[in-house]
């Protein structure tokens, strides 16, 4: 914008443009909203698998951490990838007419306290695990090296 102080752009192959960002998440495919639909994992499964977040799926436990629902828990009964949105058991709301309804909430807005294991998601677990600590003790992905010594140089 005209008056807006936009941050240095850091990588020219993708788009900084409000628009395009929002059309894109707007019509993204099954595929991607399941990324989309990702959420922090709790500190104890953090600890226990080194990793941050992981795509909500069915049967997970969470705790709702923002929102009219805060502090409440249960398992995911249903992932509505077409409108951004999980249903948990027990949080739900009463109608007008009597009826209750499931309360959707975004995926963002829980934290994830068991998984639900199978083959597939231990090998993404592992994968991210190790992504994670090979950043971690590496220290090739900055410009700075660490010496033998513990002291950090610049790379030339």
């Amino acid at each position: 914008g005209l008056f807006l102080k936009c941050a240095m752009k850091y990588s020219s192959s993708v788009s900084s443009s409000r628009r395009k960002s929002r059309k894109a998440h707007f019509t993204a495919p099954s595929s991607e909203r399941r990324k989309i639909l990702s959420a922090t994992l709790s500190e104890e499964l953090r600890k226990k698998y080194n990793v941050r977040s992981m795509p909500i799926r069915k049967d997970d436990e969470i705790t709702v951490s923002r929102g009219g629902f805060k502090g409440r828990e249960g398992k995911v009964t249903s992932v509505y990838r077409r409108k951004f949105s999980i249903y948990v058991e027990r949080i739900t709301k009463d109608k007008a007419n009597g009826a209750t309804v499931n309360v959707p909430l975004h995926a963002s807005n829980v934290t994830i306290t068991k998984l639900k294991l199978d083959r597939d998601r231990k090998a993404i677990l592992e994968r991210k695990a190790k992504s994670r600590a090979g950043g971690a003790d590496k220290g090739a992905k900055g410009k700075y090296q660490e010496g033998a010594d513990g002291s950090m140089q610049a790379t030339d």
